[in-house]
């Protein structure tokens, strides 16, 4: 069944059409979410929310834009009011929760493992300045750089205009450009 098909049965009150979307989603709904929140807790709890949203409201639904896109608005909205409020939560390193996101993968044998573990670093140094970029400019790098969406897109969701999302990308790449340049400079 195509997710059109499973929208409109859900706005009709299909509740396993409903079911399957929410199956669909779920995993990139938390992915996103805890990209932005960095925090398993408050990841689960806008999953549950943004999931919230989409019962309630599938039937206003009018498939203008890609269903994914309403819910990285919804995702978005409930990452920033939580960031407004301004409670400070301890971020943890993606690499804490990795096999949240992935499946295991088995080791291939002509892998270099200095090659790996190099990776791994510079992983876990763009995990590191990417939590420290504002949350705004987290959410546009986020969506443009990570989960690959247009700046179009990028600005329905946080509900910017196209110049807007290019000058918060610009800033936030030249951030983790200068955020970078400063470790691997310090480990020359």
């Amino acid at each position: 069944m195509t997710e059109e098909e499973l929208i409109k049965l859900s706005q009709s009150g299909d509740r396993k059409a409903l079911s399957e979307l929410v199956k669909k989603y779920e995993k990139t709904v938390y992915n996103f979410a805890f990209k932005i929140c960095r925090d398993k807790e408050r990841a689960e709890h806008t999953m549950q929310e943004t999931f919230l949203s989409m019962v309630k409201s599938i039937g206003q639904f009018e498939g203008k834009s890609k269903l994914s896109t309403w819910l990285y608005t919804v995702i978005t909205n409930h990452c920033l009011m939580a960031a407004r409020t301004g409670k400070k939560h301890e971020w943890n390193s993606l690499d804490d929760e990795i096999d949240i996101f992935e499946e295991k993968n088995i080791s291939s044998w002509n892998v270099d493992p200095e090659k790996v573990f190099e990776d791994n670093e510079l992983k876990e140094q763009l995990d590191k300045a990417i939590s420290k970029l504002p949350t705004d400019y987290r959410i546009v790098f986020l969506l443009r750089d990570v989960e690959g969406l247009s700046t179009a897109e990028t600005g329905e969701i946080a509900n910017l205009s196209v110049p807007a999302v290019k000058s918060r990308l610009h800033r936030a790449r030249i951030f983790l450009r200068e955020e970078l340049n400063k470790v691997l400079q310090y480990e020359a």
